[in-house]
């Protein structure tokens, strides 16, 4: 899927968070959203990905040479981040099952095979809410590298990740990157190594667009 911004700016009250970016995210391609905490890349992300609504300025997306509305782009969509909750008072085979209702996993995958991919066969029937922070931030990351979606969003996506777990991260997100448009909003390297494209968001401040 490739997203056009044209003038894209969003404002909260009267604070700018960002202005006049026009930036074209090609299908199949994969970029960094990079600036300090705070400086809007989670808002950039929810805007771009049709969420959240602009001030100014517009966000295009097409699909095989056809315009998609905003109102389609979430089931083409998949988002992982640490702000992003989960069902807790579910197994985790039950959320998987639920999660699956909506947003199917790639073809030829089984729900026990994401199980196995995760390294969580032994907690199949324990609940969400007892999961280290660790293994919930990997069932996030799983839900959506795997699932059959050719947006795909990450924001902080290592957050709460040993270094296993980093490792993790770093050899699925390359097993599942292959077209798909990607967006990775960090500050961390190894989190977006692997993007061909950067896109600092301070250079579209409050400052930079006057």
């Amino acid at each position: 899927m490739q997203i056009t911004a044209t003038g894209l700016s969003k404002r909260f009250a009267r604070e700018w968070i960002f202005r006049g970016l026009s930036h074209t995210f090609a299908a199949g391609s994969a970029t960094a959203i990079l600036g300090p905490n705070g400086a809007g890349k989670s808002t950039l992300l929810n805007t771009l990905a049709g969420q959240l609504l602009p001030t100014q300025g517009t966000v295009a997306y097409l699909e095989n040479d056809r315009a998609v509305a905003v109102e389609d782009v979430p089931q083409r969509l998949a988002y992982a981040a640490p702000y992003l909750e989960l069902i807790e008072e579910l197994t985790l085979t039950e959320l998987i099952k639920f999660h699956t209702r909506f947003k199917p996993l790639r073809p030829g995958l089984t729900s026990d095979e994401l199980v196995s991919l995760m390294y969580l066969e032994k907690s199949r029937h324990k609940l969400v809410r007892d999961f280290s922070s660790g293994m919930k931030q990997r069932l996030k990351l799983a839900l959506a590298l795997y699932a059959d979606a050719p947006l795909l969003l990450l924001d902080e996506p290592t957050t709460n990740l040993d270094r296993t777990g980093v490792a993790w991260y770093r050899e699925h997100v390359a097993a599942t990157r292959a077209g798909r448009t990607v967006l990775v909003s960090s500050n961390v390297p190894e989190e977006y190594d692997f993007c061909e494209q950067q896109l600092q968001i301070t250079d579209f401040g409050a400052q930079a667009a006057r």
